[in-house]
């Protein structure tokens, strides 16, 4: 039997690994990296900087592989990301046959919390379910949530309210029924501009966790201008930005 273990690292500062999750580190004997290419080779070097700093005494190999291509505007959402998954499946399985010997341990390293808006849980349990002989586990880590509300200094809820988790393309069906506070992730197309012109307060961060970071927040109306000049640059700059943010109705 082989095992996986899927691993939360945090958003980027080896210093949010958690104790339970150095403790994995060292039992794996094999690292599996679907990479995206040179534009995001700063977050295979994260990575490899995380196992550096907090595996000790133990050899281990990194196996990479392509990371398969996603469609950047599908007709169908779902079913590109059921394509996309299903190759990413097919990635992992041929790197898991392919490098890791039955009684050993591998180790996929997922951003954030593996819980939270990855599918690196779904894919891991598909091959598994395909009678590959596979056993596996799941650690938490810090998501990038929580790093944006303690740079912040806020919480996520008010009290005896609720927040809503979600995305950029679903916000843009709204504001969700009965949320108090929205918190928004995976954000290409910066929505939060089609609610400047209510009484919104944002609270917003890019590249989260690592040296890069930027916040910025206030009432949208007037930082909305300044969100936006921020992603180009970094944009520009890093040639992708990741960021989350959360929204909160300003009251009376």
């Amino acid at each position: 039997m082989k095992k996986i273990l899927i691993i939360g690292v945090g958003a980027g500062d080896p210093r949010q690994v958690t104790i339970e999750a150095v403790e994995a580190l060292n039992r794996v004997d094999v690292f599996f990296v679907l990479e995206k290419g040179a534009i995001k080779q700063d977050m295979v070097a994260l990575r490899l900087e995380i196992l550096r700093r907090y595996i000790k005494d133990r050899p281990y190999r990194v196996v990479e592989a392509p990371s398969p291509p996603r469609e950047r505007a599908p007709a169908n959402y779902l079913a590109s990301v059921d394509a996309l998954n299903r190759d990413k499946q097919a990635a992992f399985a041929r790197m898991i046959a392919a490098e890791l010997a039955d009684g050993q341990c591998g180790g996929i390293l997922a951003w954030g919390d593996p819980a939270l808006y990855d599918s690196t849980i779904r894919n891991v349990e598909a091959i598994a379910a395909a009678g590959k002989a596979l056993d596996y586990e799941v650690i938490p880590g810090i998501s990038s949530i929580q790093i944006l509300a303690a740079r912040h200094r806020i919480t996520l809820n008010r009290i005896g309210q609720s927040v809503e988790i979600t995305t950029g393309r679903l916000l843009t069906e709204g504001w969700p029924d009965h949320a108090d506070s929205v918190v928004v992730m995976l954000d290409g197309e910066e929505t939060y501009n089609r609610f400047a012109d209510q009484a919104i307060e944002i609270f917003w961060g890019a590249y989260l966790g690592t040296p890069d970071e930027i916040l910025i927040a206030g009432r949208l109306e007037d930082v909305a201008a300044d969100i936006n000049r921020a992603r180009r640059h970094a944009r520009e700059a890093h040639g992708w930005i990741m960021d989350t943010y959360l929204m909160r109705r300003v009251r009376p």
